[in-house]
């Protein structure tokens, strides 16, 4: 359920990536009030720069930003249930498509999907191997369709034409190859009904009536076996139905989670059988360990856990279902073999190539796979595996073109915050400040500190382009997994209630005060940025703490808690209990008015810093006007902000040319501010972007004169 109630975004979209899916004893003195700095004794940075030219220094060695951010030659490949084909992502004129072609000969690809204006970031083959599955929005509106295409590229089909509804996947079973179970909210906006889909007519039948259920948990035949309600105290509660879904009176109570169990609890899907459940579950421990559960007896049996980390990600068998590994995250990816008939394979595999490895497709037959190793200084390369010859043949790289060139180290960081919490922390230095690579620079440098969004998500390491284009420009790059990021226990997500604004802000400010004491940068010379709620993070910095940073830099941010939670998408009401748990809840007074004071829009008139904002006219999630109206608020009052609008984006910047323009705004804005070096500006970087540059032109200097008009 997390996946659907996060604000987390991914700023530097496109394949063969890795992001963030994420200090020294501060003083006492507990939460920060709004407006109070709490690191008492830092010095104040200095007097805002006037950005008339960058402070910083242009040169033409650095690694150019469309080789970061522009398409991947050739996105994550899915081998077909045979393993004759594999489909994979490629540009075609500019624009991430499907692809497919014998897995021997990449060379032989014939195209099968043909979108001109977004990339295809998610498909998948039919069990049948006939067709490719894939979903798409338009604009950035998150309004997904599910389409199928031959492999041919024939027959393309919409598979829900429904304008205006949001279709999500349930079940795609080897035992019901010709068929897909979604779910759609066409009846009803805040609820998503169940339909049977037949990918061969695009026929579809309605299998169940939502009375109010969040998620469903369906099996191998697809029949909806679980049901989720999420419960007035942020809880949540799995039922099971009759022989008749419909008689709602036949549904009975199988699980039980309350609010401090619900974050990282809850059943992940049945076996082949369908006579068993997996189920990660924290109740009476604090990190979830994985469970599997007989629908019969009730009882739970553990299948692996780890003392510091949550059940993560895990290798199933293909067909059966059975969990073979399963991997847990505290810095770095382990995985625990639960199924002694793949440790040949994963001994193997990890001395295959370097980095952190997944295992992202497999035949029906289980006997070829295709693995992906993702490093720090490495982007994604892909391999096929076979199992009984136990032999790997490379694939390909994901960005061939950066293999060559000089990438950071990313270095896992144990950080204390003020009350004890451990913050797994992930710190990126440039090059050449860290020439003995011991995670620690020669001389201090500038930072940014770059803040997840979620905020029910986590930083994790491996290869972040946005990390290192920073770190390329001369900046330290410090990611802090604050309270309230997910995948270190429960404990560390409840630690976060009622704490936006405060104890969270206070962990980020603990981790500068680390960075400041061990030598990697100095309070003057650190800037905050980041994405949804790290962009509502970027504002409180400069609300909250007004003289704590230099700069700012909020990507699609909320600057307002309590008009966040008026506006979200239908399908998110049914879980504003969760929000109202977990946050705060701005339908009472007393609540709206705590609400209100952690709102960076009520402090406004506060900030002292330069501000760069960027958002996407469509976003469903945390709307445009949480970035209009502090705009206004400050330029009514004559403070310094630059707004950056892209009308064909949603919550992040999925077109590349939209990405690439609006790096190119942010790397010239902190070289103006924490004095990095920068890749000049010219028209031709900004070809094919949408970029509206609504307030402070100023703010970038070197942006081209022509670039960024508004509309008319």
């Amino acid at each position: 359920m997390w996946s659907a109630v996060c604000l987390a975004i991914a700023v530097a979209c496109g394949g063969g990536g890795k992001s963030g899916q994420p200090t020294s004893p501060a003083p006492a003195g507990g939460t920060s009030e709004p407006g109070a700095t709490t690191n008492p004794g830092v010095p104040a940075p200095p007097a805002v720069v006037e950005p008339s030219a960058p402070v910083g220094h242009p040169r033409e060695d650095l690694i150019p930003r469309a080789v970061l951010f522009g398409n991947p030659e050739r996105g994550a490949p899915q081998i077909s249930p045979d393993g004759k084909l594999v489909a994979f992502s490629a540009p075609a004129d500019g624009v991430m498509n499907v692809f497919v072609a014998p897995i021997g000969d990449l060379g032989k690809a014939v195209q099968v999907t043909h979108d001109t204006n977004r990339p295809i970031r998610s498909y998948f083959w039919s069990w049948d191997g006939k067709w490719i599955v894939y979903f798409q929005d338009v604009g950035g509106d998150e309004n997904f369709h599910a389409f199928r295409v031959g492999v041919d590229g024939k027959d393309a089909l919409d598979l829900t034409p429904k304008p205006g509804a949001v279709a999500r996947l349930h079940r795609h079973s080897p035992k019901h190859p010709g068929t897909l179970l979604l779910g759609l909210n066409d009846r009803d906006p805040k609820l998503h009904d169940v339909y049977e889909v037949d990918l061969a007519t695009g026929k579809s039948k309605l299998v169940f009536q939502n009375p109010g259920y969040v998620g469903f948990v369906v099996d191998d035949d697809l029949k909806v076996r679980l049901a989720a309600r999420l419960e007035p105290d942020g809880g949540q509660t799995y039922l099971a139905p009759g022989k008749d879904l419909a008689d709602a009176k036949a549904w009975t109570t199988v699980q039980t989670f309350g609010f401090e169990d619900s974050a990282n609890s809850g059943p992940s899907g049945f076996d082949a059988t369908g006579k068993q459940y997996y189920l990660s579950d924290s109740r009476g421990r604090d990190t979830a360990g994985l469970f599997l559960v007989s629908t019969t007896t009730k009882k739970a049996t553990l299948i692996a856990d780890h003392p510091k980390a949550d059940v993560g990600g895990v290798i199933k068998h293909p067909t059966t279902g059975k969990v073979r590994a399963v991997a847990f995250n505290r810095t770095r990816t382990e995985w625990k073999i639960v199924d002694r008939t793949i440790a040949k394979d994963l001994a193997a595999l990890a001395k295959l190539d370097e980095g952190d490895l997944a295992v992202t497709s497999m035949t029906k037959a289980d006997d070829v796979w295709i693995v992906a190793y993702s490093g720090d200084r490495r982007p994604a390369r892909f391999w096929k595996w076979d199992r009984k010859k136990q032999k790997g043949t490379f694939l390909y790289a994901a960005r061939p073109a950066l293999e060559s060139l000089p990438l950071a180290r990313m270095t896992p960081e144990i950080i204390p915050a003020r009350d004890g919490l451990e913050l797994v922390s992930y710190l990126t230095l440039p090059v050449a400040s860290d020439p003995d690579g011991d995670g620690r620079p020669g001389t201090a440098v500038p930072m940014v500190l770059l803040v997840h969004g979620g905020p029910w998500a986590r930083d994790a390491w491996g290869f972040n382009p946005l990390a290192q284009l920073l770190a390329n420009r001369g900046y330290a790059v410090l990611q802090v997994n604050y309270r309230g990021s997910t995948g270190f226990g429960k404990a560390f997500v409840n630690a976060s209630t009622g704490q936006w604004g405060k104890k969270m802000h206070d962990d980020l400010l603990d981790a500068v005060a680390w960075a400041t004491t061990n030598g990697i940068t100095t309070a003057d010379a650190v800037c905050i940025m980041g994405g949804s709620y790290g962009g509502y993070a970027t504002l409180a910095g400069l609300t909250l703490t007004p003289k704590t940073f230099r700069c700012g830099v909020d990507i699609v941010g909320v600057s307002s808690i309590p008009t966040l939670l008026e506006s979200v998408p239908p399908y998110w009401v049914p879980l504003l209990a969760m929000w109202k748990a977990r946050v705060g809840d701005h339908t009472t007074p007393e609540g709206r008015a705590a609400l209100l004071a952690v709102s960076p829009l009520t402090h406004a008139g506060k900030i002292e810093r330069p501000l760069l904002i960027a958002h996407g006219a469509n976003d469903p999630r945390v709307k445009r006007a949480e970035s209009d109206q502090i705009v206004k608020t400050m330029t009514d009052k004559g403070l310094p902000v630059t707004y950056a609008l892209f009308p064909d984006e949603g919550h992040g910047f999925a077109r590349p040319e939209n990405n690439g323009a609006f790096m190119a705004l942010a790397e010239a804005f902190l070289s103006a501010h924490l004095g990095g070096s920068y890749q000049p500006m010219t028209e031709a970087d900004f070809a094919g972007s949408t970029l509206q540059v609504l307030a402070g032109r100023a703010g970038i200097p070197g942006l081209p004169t022509s670039v960024g008009k508004p509309a008319k």
